[in-house]
């Protein structure tokens, strides 16, 4: 059962994308005020499975959750007042720090090869979420999602490295993606959940057509408008026609949240967290 207001725990989530979203579904049905903070890196492409889009001041709805953007601290601050919702917000993690206390910080940004920040002490508990990650190191509690292995690291060992191998969608690995080859601004005039078929154009990198890479149903692609970095995802194909899924949360998500609830309760029942009044 969700808590009265004034007892509900304070969650910033670092990360807008599909995994992020899942987390604070989980998070806001066990109670918590939810916030999540964007990063620009990589591009959100799993869009109509996250809460991105309501930075854009789109409705974002994922399974039966809307998400509600804020933009300053004063917004937040009254957003943790009012009845359990998921927030998005610009605002970065040191424009969130002096708000209140943070009671649990989750960075779900995934970003597999850049170098992680050390989160401890700036929330009553800290959890880093895949590549880069040490219960001994830079969080108080790591995560592995690596598919097959989603869960507690519960020694101070680092999760495991990025191997650039895609996980399986239908017996499809990375081919389903199309990466970026340069830095450029990204244009698309097609929708998500839309069929394409291979060698269709799905949009323009600084002018250069990029293709369908085979057919199926457009599972993510990245904003229409925004600057790309190279070799990010700019869009991924669904091989598995009327299986295909390309809105709410889908069974890595919903496990990667689970594992971030569980490590949360076996934490709190580690050292009992005193009561914080939003």
């Amino acid at each position: 059962m969700p808590l009265p207001n004034q007892q509900r725990l304070f969650a910033v989530v670092l990360g807008t994308n599909e995994i992020a979203s899942a987390i604070g579904i989980q998070l806001l049905r066990a109670g918590y005020c939810v916030v999540l903070s964007h990063d620009p890196n990589p591009p959100v492409i799993r869009r109509k499975m996250a809460f991105h889009d309501a930075l854009f001041a789109d409705n974002a709805r994922v399974e039966d959750v809307v998400a509600e953007r804020v933009d300053d601290c004063m917004q937040v601050h009254h957003a943790l007042r009012e009845p359990a919702r998921v927030f998005v917000t610009w605002l970065g993690l040191l424009d969130l720090l002096p708000v209140r206390q943070i009671d649990v910080l989750i960075d779900a940004r995934l970003q597999k090869r850049r170098i992680t920040p050390d989160l401890r002490r700036l929330a009553r508990l800290t959890l880093g979420l895949g590549p880069g990650f040490s219960s001994n190191s830079n969080c108080d509690v790591a995560v592995e999602t690596r598919p097959g292995k989603i869960g507690l690291v519960t020694d101070q060992h680092w999760t495991d490295a990025a191997d650039g191998v895609a996980s399986l969608l239908g017996n499809v690995g990375a081919e389903r993606f199309v990466y970026s080859q340069f830095a450029g601004r990204w244009r698309t005039p097609v929708e998500i959940g839309t069929r394409v078929y291979k060698g269709l154009v799905l949009g323009h990198l600084s002018g250069a057509p990029m293709l369908a890479p085979r057919d199926g149903i457009l599972r993510g692609i990245a904003r229409d408008g925004i600057e790309v970095p190279v070799n990010v995802k700019l869009f991924e194909i669904d091989p598995r026609g009327r299986h295909a899924q390309w809105t709410g949360t889908d069974e890595r998500g919903r496990s990667i949240a689970r594992a971030v609830q569980g490590a949360i309760e076996a934490h709190a029942g580690m050292e009992k967290a005193p009561t914080v009044h939003c």
